[in-house]
């Protein structure tokens, strides 16, 4: 029995031992208390103001007083407000029901519908580990999917890996010149520590190469742009780009070691997915979309050949979403991986579970489907979430 048929039950005794009357529990009507009363929940009294001959203050007073004392371990207090009747339930009540029910997993569930959400979470990168931003969004989306689905939604957990880029590329070129070939194995590391290692080492060598260069006369900006082990990085990506067998095999080698430390994580924390997108794979969707959007006017070609959207009628400014060398931005990017998981699960919500700081990002993305006509835009949703401030910042 739900706690508020509980309630009715109860109201109804009360009503009968105090007023010698008999009452069907169907016919009080319970709900839960208004945040601004004290109490969990509320009999609503207007309905037997006519049958019992009495005001409602005075029916709240002797039913609450009566609930109290006669049903301990389900209230603790009452409170009367015109005609409502607000109860205080026990903690007791409470404990003992998580007690007697935390082990039915079933309790609490809704029927199933048939609405369709995606959940999209963790979003790691694959030159370094999880760190502490990437558990608390994985507990965030996983938390959230889990309850839609208690709710009766078909969910889909859904995790983008970025595993290409100039990021990705650093590790790689570190560990050709450092590593020695060494691997997660022969060091005993966890996998995705182990790659981590490598973009630090490039990070520590790019800063002694741009400070060697910043001495012989070059700014910071040029000698960042020019240090030797940037320049390999940077042809590094061209090969990637290219598809250069001894550059896709080492990236597949080192991106299977860090795969392996991310399972062992989320294996820990209890954290799954039921569908990855790998950025390798889906970077370059959202350029048909340029295509689509200079043809019907949404977005504009400049002078340099780079592709715009103005967005200033919308309180937003011009965003840029193709550079003028032909390559996708992150939105574009977004926009293709958008449509592809439409096509392939036809969801009624797609929500991204991403901090604050992406608010203009998921904004622009929202807008620019909308633009083009997509029939899923109306269900993107950013469940946005506040930075952790530390003491030390």
């Amino acid at each position: 029995m739900s706690l508020v048929q509980t309630i009715k039950e109860v109201s109804a005794k009360a009503i009968e031992d105090v007023f010698k009357v008999q009452t069907s529990a169907d016919d009080i009507l319970v709900n839960q208390t208004k945040p601004e009363f004290e109490g969990d929940y509320t009999v609503v009294l207007f309905a037997l103001v006519k049958q019992l001959r009495q005001s409602p203050e005075q029916l709240g007073k002797q039913i609450g007083e009566y609930l109290v004392e006669n049903n301990k371990e389900l209230f603790t207090a009452y409170n009367v407000i015109k005609g409502f009747l607000n109860l205080s339930v026990s903690d007791r009540y409470f404990s003992n029901f998580l007690s007697q029910n935390y082990a039915n997993a079933e309790i609490g569930k809704l029927a199933k519908n048939d609405r369709k959400v995606i959940i999209e979470y963790s979003s790691p990168n694959t030159n370094k580990p999880l760190h502490l931003g990437h558990l608390r969004n994985n507990f965030l989306g996983w938390s959230v999917a889990e309850i839609l689905k208690a709710n009766g939604n078909d969910v889909v957990k859904t995790c983008v890996v970025n595993d290409r880029g100039i990021h990705i590329c650093k590790s790689m070129i570190a560990w050709e010149l450092f590593a020695n070939g060494a691997t997660p194995e022969t060091t005993g590391t966890k996998g995705d520590h182990f790659v981590g290692d490598y973009y630090v080492k490039f990070s520590n060598e790019q800063k002694k190469e741009t400070e060697k260069l910043i001495a012989e006369g070059q700014s910071k900006e040029e000698a960042e742009r020019n240090a030797p082990i940037m320049q390999k990085t940077q042809q590094m990506l061209v090969d990637w780009e290219d598809g250069k067998p001894q550059v896709i095999d080492l990236w597949k080698k080192m991106n299977s070691w860090v795969y392996k430390g991310f399972d062992e994580t989320y294996k820990r924390i209890g954290s799954d997915f039921d569908k990855i997108y790998y950025e390798s794979e889906t970077y370059l969707l959202g350029k048909k979309f340029v295509e689509q959007g200079l043809e019907e006017g949404v977005f504009y070609r400049k002078d340099d050949g780079s592709v715009w959207i103005d967005l200033t009628s919308e309180g937003l400014d011009e965003k840029l979403v193709l550079r003028k060398d032909g390559t996708s931005v992150y939105i574009t990017q977004d926009l293709g991986l958008a449509e592809e998981k439409y096509k392939d699960f036809h969801y009624d919500q797609s929500a991204y579970v991403i901090a604050d700081e992406q608010n203009y990002h998921m904004k622009v993305l929202e807008l620019i489907l909308k633009k083009l006509g997509k029939p899923y835009a109306d269900g993107i949703f950013h469940l946005s979430y506040g930075m952790v401030d530390l003491p030390t910042g």
